[in-house]
């Protein structure tokens, strides 16, 4: 998928950040690095802390995404948390940049970085806890669990991506899986991850036919504008959707959404419904390729009418 000029600015934050101290980085470097002008980052960004937000933003919603795809295509709680566990590693070893960023130096961020930090740690705590909530657990264990196994994982894996000679990341599922299993399921399934090899989640040719084949539906104008709209800025609620896609009625976005939600093209990162909090929309691994293909078909804008009819249609 070809990046926006705002996703470029952020890998070269997030890069020019994993070379150096933060606190040596100017906006020049990171201008620098994405090959723009400094009037350019200005047009996108208010200050250095506002573009290293945004890349902790963009680290954190590729996590949640291919977590949330993960989990949501198995049956089981352990089953869930062991398919999450294995695309967030494969997904920190694929942006290493990214992933330092947030696992790392956001620890180093500004006070807008760590209250960010702190909400996104909540909501691994919650995903972990969700078993023993749907009493799915063998055992009880404290309320506060989540939140050390939490820390405990993140803490594992920014040492491992702080050593200048480290492992690949996919060799600790195991024992991972062990740790987040062991206060929940008790000893003998906490021991029996041990002994499992670490999953790799098959990946289709990136931006290949494949992407589009057998996905049981046909993608029109107005759907390939929604899922155009989505790469360029993740993250987007119904009503953002809508607009940059150029869709007035809310009930059809609601419905369109819904259905690449079902087809498995794109995730739900927010808490939508949710003490009222909106969707937040951005692509599974799957929707970029779709994304991707559809990009490299034909160039996406505007929708050529507002009242185009049938957003999408199913074969």
């Amino acid at each position: 998928m070809e990046e926006s000029g705002r996703t470029r600015i952020l890998r070269a934050m997030a890069e020019v950040v994993s070379e150096r101290e933060m606190h040596s980085v100017t906006v020049k470097d990171v201008a620098a690095r994405a090959g723009i002008s400094r009037a350019k980052f200005n047009e996108q960004f208010t200050d250095l802390e506002d573009c290293f937000l945004a890349a902790f933003e963009l680290g954190v919603r590729r996590g949640r995404s291919v977590m949330a795809a993960a989990y949501g295509s198995e049956q089981t709680w352990v089953d869930g948390v062991r398919a999450a566990l294995a695309a967030l590693l494969g997904m920190l070893e694929e942006e290493p940049a990214l992933a330092r960023l947030w696992i790392v130096y956001s620890l180093g961020g500004g006070p807008r970085v760590l209250r960010r930090r702190t909400a996104i740690s909540e909501v691994l705590c919650e995903f972990v806890d969700r078993g023993r909530r749907e009493g799915l657990m063998r055992v009880e264990p404290p309320a506060l669990t989540a939140e050390g196994v939490v820390g405990a994982v993140l803490a594992i894996v920014q040492a491992r991506l702080l050593s200048p000679d480290p492992e690949p990341l996919r060799n600790l599922q195991g024992q991972l899986m062990s740790l987040i299993l062991l206060p929940y399921m008790g000893s003998t399934v906490a021991k029996r991850e041990l002994k499992r090899t670490a999953s790799r989640s098959p990946q289709a040719p990136y931006g290949g036919r494949s992407a589009v084949e057998g996905i049981g539906m046909r993608l029109t104008h107005r759907t390939a504008c929604v899922l155009s709209a989505i790469a360029e800025h993740p993250g987007t609620s119904n009503r953002e959707v809508a607009n940059l896609a150029g869709i007035v009625d809310q009930g059809q976005i609601s419905k369109l959404l819904s259905r690449l939600e079902n087809l498995g093209l794109i995730v739900n990162v927010g808490q939508g419904g949710y003490r009222g909090a909106p969707n937040a929309w951005t692509l599974s691994p799957r929707g970029e390729q779709v994304e991707h293909r559809v990009r490299r078909g034909a160039q996406v804008s505007a929708p050529r009418q507002v009242g185009e009819s049938s957003a999408l249609q199913e074969s």
